[in-house]
């Protein structure tokens, strides 16, 4: 790191049309250390839209110093630039500069990503379309007036009502003041490292912050507006689920409406959105309250239907996404239905997102595609459909780590066992998991190793693990399972067995044959999550749909045509 010292910054704004001509100029130039280019026309597009309406565009950090003659590659401008001794070398705000360069002159408009038009019949910038039409002018025409005058006067005089407000967005364009802050240092090593500070010290926003941000719940009176963390919380609160992140609320309240959950967020509730949304003339309150109603009985579901307790047991957080659509569009499952959406979670969590080109992302969209409204059975059956109902193998047992997927089934299984106190010998409940999972949110604290040093070969198995929900406990798990406390009321055949283990390896643990109990327990707990995944995958039953998705009257007609 440098301790070279940099002079004040010069405080200044900029007009577009100076930034515009001083670039093609070739004055200003990109450091080698730059991202290459990133934005595309729907980018480009808000840029323009927030020039106009006067929104901030972000400020401008330019490095002054010289700069040889040289031949320029900017977007899709090549410049022949000559040599300046006060070059603008951008440290912030490349995509911005190259956007504005390229989409305002003609060379630079040919490129797909800068070819936008200002519509007068809209008054919304767009992308410039092939055909010439009356209403949509080329923004390098736009921000050039005597262009602009021509192309009313000479090429669409029958537009001409539209010339005021067409010089108004001019106006707005070229004048727009960009902030920006001038540094003159001479050291290269500087201006990398104000670079690395600028774009990777702090945390930029999130998809579900972002969303938040442009579309907030609206409260009334005293109530608080409705967000994703409180749908988060509600359910919580209601359930013991624990705290479902905001990320995961935001694909399911996007789920509900539209399977493709990786859509642009910013144009959700837009007039130009309505007709692809499942719920498309609703607002983002409304949005908000009916994901929550829908994420809801996806979580009663899991907790009642397939023993998932807790959000820190689900082995992929998408299969919530895809459950939430199911509920919103289906909020009362016919019981087949229930039975074969319970094969279908336990299936697809076996088999993971490998099959969806190993993107959870890809498995998500994809899965949630497949629910489609007033469809239930045909909904249940395409969730069903390959590759869901191929490739289902149990977990492996070994390298057990509390945040993969197979770790969870594995101990959704030993959930499932009913586990009981080490103290009390009383079964934990589902509310006690809430205080020991949720400082960190991970079942990390709550399945504890039994031996904590040797064998090192066997620690990691999942037979060292144990469920534990006691705030404290005097000694180690190994300690109270040899020598039981005096205050557990609970016959102890009952107590060993919600746990995966018997007297044998209890008596192998008294004898310190550590390697032996390990063994006996690994081989319980294959029996323990093979009997578990049969029960809810179900693999060896037809998949049938219910009765009722038949037309019972064309089959009662086709066996009478066939008797005719």
């Amino acid at each position: 790191m440098s301790n070279t010292p940099i002079s004040q910054p010069t405080a200044t704004t900029i007009a577009v049309d100076d930034l515009v001509a001083e670039t093609l100029k070739g004055r200003l130039r990109i450091p080698e250390f730059q991202r290459p280019l990133r934005w595309q026309w729907k980018d480009v597009c808000r840029l323009f839209d927030s020039i106009v309406k006067g929104y901030p565009i972000g400020s401008l950090l330019l490095w002054i110093r010289p700069a040889p003659e040289a031949s320029i590659r900017l977007g899709g401008l090549r410049i022949d630039a000559r040599r300046f001794d006060d070059a603008w070398w951008v440290v912030d705000g490349q995509q911005r500069l190259t956007s504005l360069a390229n989409a305002l002159s003609d060379l630079g408009a040919h490129d797909e990503r800068f070819a936008l038009a200002y519509d007068l019949q809209r008054g919304t910038f767009g992308h410039l379309g092939k055909v010439d039409e009356g209403h949509v002018i080329p923004l390098p025409v736009l921000f050039d007036l005597q262009q602009l005058i021509r192309w009313f006067t000479k090429e669409h005089p029958e537009a001409a009502d539209g010339l005021d407000d067409a010089s108004r967005v001019t106006k707005a364009i070229r004048e727009y003041q960009v902030p920006a802050y001038l540094v003159s240092q001479e050291d290269e090593q500087v201006l990398r490292e104000i670079f690395d500070r600028l774009n990777n010290y702090g945390k930029r926003l999130s998809r579900a912050e972002v969303f938040s941000a442009l579309h907030p719940g609206e409260g009334s009176g005293t109530d608080v507006a409705y967000n994703l963390q409180r749908i988060s919380a509600a359910i919580h609160v209601e359930r013991g689920f624990g705290v479902v992140d905001d990320d995961t609320v935001l694909r399911s309240v996007l789920a509900r409406r539209s399977g493709n959950v990786t859509r642009e967020i910013r144009v959700e509730f837009s007039e130009s959105t309505r007709d692809a949304r499942d719920f498309g003339s609703e607002t983002a309150e409304r949005a908000y309250r009916e994901g929550e109603r829908a994420i809801l009985r996806a979580v009663i579901f899991l907790q009642e239907d397939a023993s998932v307790p807790h959000f820190a047991f689900l082995p992929y957080r998408y299969l919530l996404v895809v459950l939430a659509r199911f509920f919103a569009h289906f909020p009362d499952p016919e019981p087949r239905n229930r039975v074969l959406l319970r094969r279908w979670f336990w299936r697809a969590a076996m088999v993971g997102p490998g099959p969806f080109s190993s993107s959870w992302t890809n498995a998500m969209r994809t899965l949630a595609t497949r629910i489609v409204a007033n469809e239930e059975s045909e909904s249940v059956q395409r969730l069903l459909a390959e590759p869901i109902d191929h490739g289902v193998r149990p977990p492996r047992l070994t390298g057990f780590r509390t945040n993969t997927a197979a770790s969870r089934i594995v101990l959704s299984a030993l959930w499932a066992l009913g586990p009981r106190s080490l103290l009390t010998g009383q079964p934990y409940e589902r509310v006690d998991l809430v205080e020991p999972i949720l400082p960190r949110g991970t079942l990390a604290e709550v399945a504890q190793p039994i031996l904590r040093r040797e064998p090192d070969s066997q620690t990691a198995w999942a037979a060292n693990r144990i469920l534990v929900l006691d705030p404290e406990l005097p000694g180690t798990p190994s300690d109270l399972l040899v020598a039981p406390p005096l205050d557990r009321q609970c016959d102890q055949h009952a107590f060993l067995a919600s746990h995966a283990m018997d007297d044998d390896m209890i008596s192998a643990l008294s004898r310190d044959d550590k390697i032996g109990f390990l063994e006996a327990r690994q081989r319980r707990l294959e029996e323990v999550v093979r009997s578990f995944l049969e029960a809810m995958v179900e693999s060896h039953l037809e998949d049938t749909p219910p009765l009722s998705s038949f037309d019972l009257d064309d089959l009662e007609e086709e066996r009478d045509d066939a008797l005719a």
